[in-house]
């Protein structure tokens, strides 16, 4: 076993993306040797500076992937795991009792089941008091067709549990399409045909305009013990997914928001890190629930510059059981993906018809001086780039380029 000195690693694994970089670099910044586990060999979190150990996991999400991370506890010592990934969340809280000298930071599975199902969650926040949009989940055909005569369209089609129904779909050789938008009755029978051969339907959920506004949290002993949030500038895709674009926004703002979704929280009986995403219409100043995860959130980074250090607070409070010793938090800073603006200026300057949103405002001038503008203000950050920590976009580049 490698001798880590006198502080215990923390394994970090899902290291492919811009969120387990971030982890990496936070906690190895905070001096904590991390273990970095990837599952592909070109994972960008591989040539991160900040990584003491490089490993592959071979064999994720079976007895033998368990197997697997025993025998890296067992090479490096005792010490801390933090997942990324939803699927990863759940076989590790399956095998919480099963990996050895490593401990897994994981909410309670009740907990993350209830998350995971969108219809539950939004029923939760309905009871704080959290404005959810309108939403149905038809059972059968019957059902289908009451929808399409009742319902107020336009609506967005989400799956309730994507994980738990893409392998059913697959089966049947259809597409898993997380968000999928229909303004018409007409439209919505059509897209609800698709999936009569397997008897499921997504949920049938109001369209709400606006822009995403993340909070987030370090729930721990039903306290919220750091908060952090931001307003998202530019989406992929462009009429709403992940942030390609966030702005940090100061706490003094959307405060009672910020009450009503750490009451969610505490009703769930969440412990560690949670985003509640809302949809915010600034000429109505209404905030619609669309969802919680219960994980690590594709913005990471932005917190991570922040001094947010929701990374370090898993690894000492959900560890350990010690507060660490924060920073106070900057919230002047912007985070952006250049690679995903890139896809999102293509498809809005020369693709505006594969906008599936109708309401979305095409802009292009406005977009393309954003796009260079950003280059020259100081206070923007990226998701991987960083003159600390080069390599990991280096081979982020090659990754895009395939070689």
């Amino acid at each position: 076993m490698t001798d880590m000195q006198s502080v215990a690693p923390c394994y970090v694994l899902g290291i492919e993306t811009q969120i387990g970089l971030s982890l990496i670099r936070e906690l190895g910044e905070a001096g904590i040797p991390v273990i970095g586990i990837a599952t592909e060999a070109n994972a960008i979190g591989l040539q991160s500076r900040y990584l003491a150990h490089g490993e592959i996991l071979r064999q994720p999400r079976t007895d033998e992937g368990v197997a697997e991370l025993r025998s890296f506890g067992e090479r490096y010592g005792r010490g801390y795991l933090l997942t990324v990934s939803e699927a990863n969340t759940s076989w590790l809280i399956d095998n919480r009792a099963h990996l050895g000298l490593i401990t897994p930071l994981l909410p309670s599975k009740d907990a993350f089941a209830l998350v995971l199902d969108k219809a539950r969650t939004l029923e939760a926040a309905e009871a704080v008091g959290i404005d959810v949009p309108r939403s149905a989940s038809p059972a059968d055909w019957a059902e289908v067709e009451a929808l399409a005569r009742d319902f107020r369209f336009p609506a967005v089609l989400k799956w309730s549990d994507p994980n738990a129904v893409a392998a059913t779909l697959g089966a049947q050789g259809i597409d898993l399409v997380k968000a999928e938008y229909v303004y018409t009755a007409d439209e919505f029978l059509k897209v609800a045909e698709r999936y009569r051969q397997v008897g499921q339907w997504p949920l049938v959920q109001e369209y709400c305009a606006g822009v995403g506004l993340g909070q987030f949290f370090f729930m721990h002993r039903g306290q919220a013990v750091r908060r952090f949030q931001h307003l998202r500038i530019a989406e992929w895709p462009p009429e709403g997914g992940f942030s390609s674009v966030c702005d940090a926004v100061p706490l003094e703002q959307f405060v009672p928001l910020q009450e009503k979704s750490i009451r969610l929280l505490q009703d769930i009986g969440w412990d560690g890190v949670a985003m509640v995403e809302y949809r915010y219409d600034p000429a109505s100043g209404r905030a619609v629930l669309m969802e919680v995860n219960g994980r690590f959130w594709g913005s990471f980074p932005l917190a991570m510059y922040c001094g947010a250090g929701f990374g370090l607070l898993a690894y000492s409070l959900q560890g350990q059981g010690r507060m660490p010793d924060l920073p106070p938090q900057d919230d002047t800073l912007r985070c952006r993906m250049v690679a995903t603006e890139l896809k999102r200026l293509r498809r809005i300057l020369l693709q505006p018809g594969q906008i599936r949103d109708r309401t979305f405002q095409v802009r292009p001038l406005h977009e393309v001086l954003r796009f260079v503008g950003d280059f020259l203000r100081p206070s923007v950050r990226y998701y991987v780039w960083s003159l600390k920590d080069i390599k990991p976009f280096i081979r982020d580049v090659r990754n895009m380029l395939g070689i």
